[in-house]
C-alpha cells in the first residue's frame, strides 16, 4: 500500500528545533515545542526571523502529521484504526492546536521587531496572520471539531455507495464508464441505478447539510459577521474580490459561456439524432464511437502521463518519476476508498502525495495531469524556509493544475492512436466549456444558502433547482425532478469545502492565458509557469497571476476571449 512508503520517505531537510528523533503521535508530544516558541525572545529582527524559521519547522512537523492521518483514511475508510487516528486528530490534536497557534499569531503580531521585518518579503504574511488573530474565537475550535465529525459522515456515505449493476457491485466511479456507452438503453439504466442509489441517501444527506449549515452559521456569528459567506471571504483571505466579483462572473456565465455551450449541445443532440438531450446524453460520444479507453491499469496511466510530463518539460517529467519511485501514488479505485482525487503535501519532506479513483476512463488521464500540476506547485516552491509561503491560494493553486492539463494536451497521442486524438482533445474543450456553467451554480448556490439564516430543507431544495436551471438549461430533466433536486449531493465541496469552488473558475480562465501564451511561445509561457509556480504563495494573488503571464479577472471581459479561443480551437477538431 502506498501508505506504507510514507514511513519511509527521506528526509532532505534537516531538523533544527524539532528533535530529529521525535516522532509526533498527540498533541502532548508537540506541547513542550509550542510552549517554547510562545516563552522565545523574539525582540530583534533576528530573533523574530529565526522564530519564524522554528515555527515553520515545527507546523510543518504538524501538518505533515495530520496530512499523513487523513491519507490513511480516504486510502482505507474501512480501515477502524485509520478512521480511529483520524478522529482522534480531529478531536483531541487539532481543538489543542489552535488556541495555541492563535497565541503564536498575537506573539508574532506584539513582537517590537515586527515592523523591522522587511516589508516586501512578509507583507502577504503578516496579513494573513492579522487576519487569523482578528478572526479567531475561542468558542468556534468546538464547533469545528463537530464540523470535521460531520464532514467525515459524508465521506463515509459516499465511500459506502455501490449498486449492483451487470453482475457486480460498483462504485459510482465504475458505473461512470457507463455512461460512455453507445447503448442509449444502457445508458439509461446505469444513470439510473447509480440515481436511485443516491436517492436512498437523500434524507440522510440534507440532515448532514442542515446541520452543517447551521453550525456555519453559528461560527460566523460567534466571529461578528451577518452570514457565513462574509466570515468565509475572509476566512479564505479574498482580499482581491468581493461577492460582486463572483456576480460578475455568474452573468458572464448567462451572457458568453451558456451560448457556446448550447452550441455544443446543438451539436450533440444532432450527431446522436435526439431533439432533446437527456442527462445520460452528455457523456457518450456523438458519433458513436466506443468510449475512450486510454490505459488497461494504473501502471500504463503512470507511464504514459510520464511521458507526457516529460514532453511539456523535461524538469517536471523528472520530478513525477521521482514521486512513483517513492510510491507517492494511489490511483486506482477499489471499494472502501474515498472518492475523488486531490493532492495534498507532507510538509516537512516536502513532497507531494497524488490520490484518486481510476477506472481506466479519459477523465484518469485528466486527473492525473490535473494533480501532478498541483504536485509540481509542492516541488517548484519547496526550498521556500516559510511553511506559509510553501502553499499558494487556492485560486492560483488551481491555475498550476489547470494550466498542465492544457499544457499536456497536446501530448495525449502518448495514450491515443490517431483516430481517437482529435476526439479526446474535442472532449477535453467542451469540457472547459461545459465546466464554467458548473462552477456558476455551485458558487451561486452557496452565496443563497449561506445569505439565507435559518433557511429551510425545502427552501434550500427551492433554492437548488432555480440555480440549476439557471446554469443547466440545455439538458432535459423532464421526470426526473427528484434526481435533479438532490444532483448538489455529490458534490463533495459543499459538504467538506465551503466556498471552495469559484477558485476553479478564476484559475481556469488563468489557465486558459497560459495555454494562449504558449500557444504563442511555449518556452516562454512554461518558464513563466514554473515561475511562478515556484514563488508558492509568497505574493498576492494578481501579481502571482501576473508572473504565469495571465490577468487576475473573471468578467465579461476576460472570460469572452477565452470561450472564443477555446471554440476556435474546437473548430478545428
Amino acid at each position: 500500500m502506498p501508505t506504507d512508503t510514507l514511513e519511509t520517505l527521506p528526509r532532505e531537510f534537516a531538523r533544527k528545533f524539532v528533535p530529529a528523533q521525535l516522532v509526533i503521535r498527540s498533541f502532548a508530544d508537540v506541547e513542550p515545542l509550542l510552549q517554547k516558541l510562545l516563552s522565545a525572545d523574539v525582540s530583534t529582527k533576528a530573533k523574530l526571523e529565526q522564530w519564524l524559521l522554528d515555527s515553520s519547522e515545527l507546523f510543518a512537523a504538524i501538518d505533515e502529521f495530520g496530512s499523513r492521518v487523513f491519507i490513511r483514511n480516504t486510502v482505507d475508510t474501512t480501515n477502524p484504526e485509520y478512521k480511529k487516528a483520524f478522529l482522534d486528530f480531529v478531536e483531541n490534536f487539532d481543538p489543542k492546536l489552535k488556541p495555541a497557534a492563535f497565541e503564536l499569531s498575537k506573539k508574532f503580531k506584539q513582537s517590537p521587531a515586527r515592523g523591522e521585518l522587511d516589508a516586501a518579503r512578509f507583507r502577504v504574511f503578516e496579513r494573513s496572520v492579522l487576519n487569523r488573530i482578528e478572526l479567531f474565537r475561542d468558542e468556534n475550535v468546538k464547533l469545528e471539531v463537530d464540523e470535521s465529525k460531520l464532514e467525515h459522515e459524508y465521506d463515509e456515505i459516499m465511500g459506502a455507495t455501490t449498486v449492483q449493476f451487470a453482475g457486480e457491485e460498483r462504485t459510482p466511479q465504475a458505473m461512470a464508464k457507463f455512461l460512455l456507452e453507445t447503448d442509449r438503453a444502457l445508458r439509461h439504466r446505469a444513470w439510473l441505478a447509480i440515481s436511485e442509489r443516491r436517492l436512498q441517501d437523500a434524507d440522510k444527506v440534507n440532515g448532514l447539510y442542515d446541520k452543517l449549515v447551521r453550525l456555519r452559521e453559528k461560527k460566523a456569528e460567534n466571529a461578528g459577521f451577518a452570514n457565513f459567506r462574509d466570515f468565509q471571504f475572509r476566512r479564505r483571505e479574498r482580499f482581491e474580490y468581493t461577492p460582486a466579483d463572483c456576480e460578475a462572473y455568474h452573468k458572464a456565465v448567462d451572457t458568453v459561456v451558456l451560448p457556446a455551450l448550447a452550441r455544443i449541445h446543438k451539436r450533440r443532440a444532432g450527431l446522436l439524432g435526439l431533439e432533446r438531450l437527456r442527462p445520460w446524453d452528455l457523456s457518450v460520444d456523438p458519433e458513436g464511437a466506443p468510449p475512450l479507453k486510454p490505459f488497461d491499469d494504473v501502471e500504463k496511466l503512470k507511464e504514459g502521463c510520464s511521458r507526457v510530463f516529460h514532453k511539456v518539460d523535461e524538469e517536471l517529467g523528472s520530478h513525477f518519476d521521482h514521486m512513483r519511485r517513492l510510491g507517492l501514488l494511489d490511483l486506482a479505485n477499489r471499494k472502501g476508498k474515498a472518492p475523488g482525487g486531490y493532492q495534498s503535501t507532507l510538509s516537512e519532506v516536502r513532497l507531494p502525495f497524488i490520490f484518486m479513483n481510476a477506472v481506466g476512463v479519459d477523465g484518469d488521464v485528466q486527473t492525473l495531469l490535473h494533480e501532478g500540476g498541483h504536485a509540481f506547485h509542492a516541488i517548484l516552491s519547496r526550498q521556500e524556509p516559510l511553511l506559509e509561503y510553501r502553499g499558494a491560494p487556492i485560486e492560483f493553486c488551481e491555475v498550476a493544475s489547470m494550466s498542465m492539463e492544457l499544457l499536456g494536451n497536446p501530448y495525449l497521442d502518448e495514450f491515443y492512436p490517431e483516430k481517437d486524438l482529435k476526439r479526446a482533445r474535442r472532449d477535453f474543450f467542451e469540457g472547459i466549456i461545459e465546466y464554467l456553467p458548473w462552477f456558476a451554480t455551485i458558487d451561486a448556490f452557496q452565496h443563497w444558502v449561506y445569505t439565507h439564516n435559518g433557511h429551510s430543507i425545502a427552501e434550500r431544495g427551492k433554492a437548488w433547482i432555480e440555480v440549476f436551471r439557471r446554469f443547466n438549461p440545455t439538458a432535459d430533466w423532464t421526470g426526473l425532478e427528484k434526481f435533479e433536486a438532490v444532483r448538489w449531493h455529490q458534490q463533495g465541496h459543499l459538504f467538506g469545502a465551503p466556498f471552495y469552488y469559484i477558485e476553479y473558475a478564476i484559475a481556469q480562465l488563468g489557465a486558459l492565458q497560459v495555454w494562449l501564451n504558449a500557444k504563442k511561445d511555449r518556452k516562454k509561457a512554461i518558464s513563466q509557469y514554473k515561475f511562478a509556480l515556484s514563488l508558492g504563495g509568497s505574493k498576492p494573488l494578481p501579481e502571482l497571476f501576473k508572473a504565469a503571464g495571465a490577468r487576475f479577472d473573471f468578467s465579461a471581459a476576460t472570460v469572452k476571449p477565452l470561450v472564443e479561443a477555446v471554440e476556435e480551437e474546437l473548430s478545428k477538431l
